[in-house]
């Protein structure tokens, strides 16, 4: 990693590494999830979700936020090359995580029983095993933000992966383990120790994600003190000022992030609490909210973790430019960063609509709830695009320092959202479909906000035809011919080899080959209509091959 490397490193391109790290990450989520589904069943993974929903919370008051934190302070000193300073920010944020993750961990294990919802006390060791993790989040959080302040991205997105195979490994593995070991063969108990072992794969994909992280260091300790050493600003500050710093940056963050994320909490706690009045079996309602959050939210979240990447990617340059006051610089970083991520989760969103029925089949192909899980999906993929957008302009305005207006935002959307999903649950039977409409209403109010707030503080205008309308329009010629071509293929093939081919094994063979013939389609389609420009698409990955296979097809 050189000086001049990083410094040439286009945004885009950072957001590719990091946009693939996390397309894998999630697909290894989704795959793991089918088995661990199978061993603990719905009923386990309403456990499981119930719990990491809690978990996920006490993570983001604690050190969820500190990553961008660290980014976005460490880059802004690197602009004005106060090396001296943005190291000791990297200090400063591991002992603030080791005080906060500690009480954070002990809090999340002795108050489990208060913070898990009351009628649903199964759930409770399953929090008490996550506890740990949320520690060593912390320190992990504190050296991927350090890397993406240094505009690499490839750090971060390895030890992603490594987390990933190690959770799902460790989940499947632990499951098992924990179902034969105290179970007894008593299938009441087979729900609470399955999510149990499930919940300590994230412990160890979190601890194998930081050891990763820790030799990462080590190898570019060297280049981090020559860094340090070409420091002649001459300026420096005191660990009281620093610490201060962080807490002034990560406080809002915290708030914001938390408000942004409570939705899923309130949501569970909500549902749980009415279907509960409503006299609904706390087994029956564990199972339907684990088709709810261990199936369409784990699906839904794949496009979303695009998003994800592109925030993150884009936070270290739109913080160097804007503190240089570059802000023609900073808009056009901006642009680039929603067009990217509409042109991916657009079609993402129609696609999985479009195919809801395959990707169910072959994912979670649980008979009593594939119907209701295929329906929630078809409903909700629409969502895909109002969360991508929200979570592009929340990193946007906290690039910019922004960090008070995200938290206004999410606590407006959060108000508006339980006043629609109160009563929906009371007084109608949508159960589920309340859910999704509330969840679906809550990340269109948070778009719509943020990108008012984005255009008001950055004086900015996206290109509405090229970043919206063109890859819509493409979109949804994709799915419709994706949808007839899939039901196509799977009438002939099912025809000829359906006699001595298992249904599921012929639904992911048509599956596959219908999501290349939707990809193919959506390529040529936003290509003819000039939705993406030759040098945007050298950013994608494998940019420069794309760009050879269109130029040869005539499409460039």
């Amino acid at each position: 990693m050189s000086s001049k490397d990083t410094k040439e490193t286009n945004v885009l391109a950072q957001a590719s590494i990091l946009m693939v790290a996390g397309i894998v990450t999630r697909i290894i989520g989704v795959l793991y999830r089918s088995p661990v589904t199978s061993i603990i069943g719905d009923e386990g993974n309403g456990y499981y979700s119930i719990a990491v929903n809690i978990y996920t919370m006490i993570l983001l008051i604690s050190s969820y936020s500190i990553p961008m934190a660290v980014s976005k302070v460490v880059s802004a000193k690197m602009a004005v090359h106060q090396y001296k300073i943005a190291h000791k920010v990297f200090k400063c944020a591991l002992i603030y995580v080791l005080v906060i993750g500690g009480i954070a961990s002990l809090i999340t294990f002795f108050g489990a029983s208060v913070l898990i919802p009351s009628n649903q006390p199964k759930a409770i060791p399953v929090l008490r095993i996550l506890a740990p993790t949320i520690f060593f989040s912390g320190f992990l959080g504190v050296f991927r933000g350090y890397f993406q302040a240094h505009r690499t991205m490839i750090p971060t997105s390895l030890s992603q992966i490594v987390e990933q195979v190690a959770n799902a490994v460790i989940s499947i593995g632990a499951a098992v383990f924990f179902i034969h070991a105290f179970a007894g063969g008593d299938a009441d108990k087979i729900p609470v120790f399955g999510a149990m072992g499930s919940a300590a794969g994230i412990g160890a994909g979190v601890i194998t994600g930081l050891l990763f992280m820790l030799f990462i260091y080590s190898c570019n300790k060297k280049y981090f003190k020559k860094e340090i050493q070409k420091d002649d600003t001459g300026v420096d500050s005191s660990y009281k000022d620093i610490f201060r710093i962080i807490f002034m940056m990560v406080t809002p963050v915290i708030l914001s992030t938390f408000v942004y994320n409570i939705s899923t909490v309130v949501d569970q706690t909500l549902f749980m609490d009415i279907m509960g009045f409503k006299r609904m079996a706390s087994e029956t309602a564990a199972s339907l909210y684990g088709v709810f959050s261990g199936k369409y939210w784990v699906l839904i979240n794949v496009p979303i973790a695009l998003a994800n990447s592109m925030s993150t990617a884009m936070i270290p340059a739109i913080s160097g430019s804007y503190e240089l006051k570059d802000y023609k610089k900073c808009r056009g970083h901006v642009r680039q960063a929603i067009h990217f991520t509409m042109v991916i989760s657009i079609p993402a969103a129609i696609g999985m609509g479009a195919l809801a029925y395959p990707i169910m089949e072959v994912l979670f192909p649980q008979k009593a709830t594939i119907d209701l899980a295929v329906s929630i999906l078809r409903t909700g993929c629409i969502s895909i695009i109002f969360y991508a957008l929200s979570t592009v302009s929340n990193g946007v305005l906290q690039g910019i320092g922004k960090v008070n207006i995200p938290l206004r935002n999410a606590a407006v959307s959060l108000v508006l959202h339980v006043v629609l999903l109160t009563p929906l649950l009371y007084f109608t039977n949508l159960n589920l479909y309340a859910l999704v409409f509330a969840t679906m209403f809550y990340a269109f109010l948070m778009c719509l906000l943020n990108n008012l707030s984005v255009r008001k503080y950055l004086g900015y205008h996206q290109k509405m035809k090229r970043t919206f309308m063109i890859p819509l329009l493409s979109s949804v010629i994709m799915g419709i011919l994706c949808y007839v071509f899939y039901q196509g293929i799977y009438l002939i093939l099912s025809g000829i080899f359906g006699s001595f081919i298992h249904l599921r094994i012929l639904v992911f063979i048509c599956l596959m080959i219908s999501v290349g013939f939707a990809v193919i389609v959506y390529f040529v389609l936003v290509l003819k209509l000039k939705g993406i420009t030759e040098a945007e698409l050298r950013n994608f990955p494998k940019g420069n091959m794309l760009v050879r296979m269109a130029k040869k097809s005539k499409l460039l």
